[in-house]
């Protein structure tokens, strides 16, 4: 299996999803197609997915899960992701997120040649910093594994972000991103690194929060040129207190 993962979305996925201001919170909601770094977790199809996080003023911790397919040759259904961090208000327009997320995945058996689930499981550490001004929101956020999916092989993730409201409660976000292999002999079809692309719109109505997004890389051939190829992604998810 090659499968290609952030962590961290709107799926995602892609990404962790925000706190709450109650400090137990839970967020449910459903993706027309769950992509990571522009990469579909789900074959093309949509995931439903949950959270349930804490939140300690500046400390928070959670887990995080998600439906998942991986193709006809995977029996792998579930990723269940656990984080914790630490977040800094530096001053009034900067801003600091640090922390740490475990991945784990679930369902397929070490039967028939094929790599267990439990062996994809793998830790990422994260830093993201924010930029407040009257322009917007602008984010450089970095990830890295030193053990990507149990292989051993060093992986970091580098994006660059902006968000900004067009008018109140209606924010669009333009990002790009691109994942690396520390080995250059690791790579996906020929390349040890791909950039991915994605300007998303996002509002929310009460404990609602709604994204359509349009998403492409530039990884034009081999076998996930069918999973990263351009495409429209729409998410509904919902948010309550504990």
């Amino acid at each position: 299996m090659k499968k290609i993962l952030l962590a961290c979305a709107v799926s995602g996925a892609a990404m962790l999803p925000s706190l709450a201001s109650a400090e137990l919170s839970s967020t449910v909601g459903v993706v027309s197609d769950y992509t990571f770094n522009g990469i579909s977790q789900t074959d093309n199809g949509p995931a439903l997915q949950a959270s349930l996080d804490y939140d300690g003023e500046h400390f928070y911790t959670g887990a995080w899960a998600s439906s998942v397919d991986f193709g006809d040759d995977e029996d792998t259904e579930v990723e269940l992701d656990f984080y914790a961090g630490k977040y800094f208000q530096l001053s009034q327009a900067v801003s600091f997120d640090a922390g740490i997320a475990y991945y784990t995945y679930h369902g397929q058996d070490n039967k028939d040649d094929q790599t267990a689930s439990d062996d994809l499981a793998y830790p990422e550490v994260y830093a993201k910093t924010g930029f407040a001004s009257g322009l917007g929101q602008t984010e450089l956020n970095l990830w890295y594994s030193w053990d990507y999916f149990g292989a051993g092989d060093g992986h970091s993730v580098v994006m660059l972000a902006h968000s900004v409201d067009v008018v109140e409660n209606h924010t669009l976000r333009v990002s790009i991103d691109q994942s690396t292999f520390d080995d250059s002999d690791v790579d996906w079809d020929d390349n040890s690194s791909y950039v991915h692309y994605r300007l998303a719109y996002q509002t929310s109505y009460k404990n609602f929060n709604f994204e359509l997004a349009a998403e492409d890389t530039d990884i034009s051939e081999g076998e996930n040129e069918n999973l990263a190829d351009a495409r429209i992604v729409a998410g509904v998810s919902y948010t309550f207190d504990l």
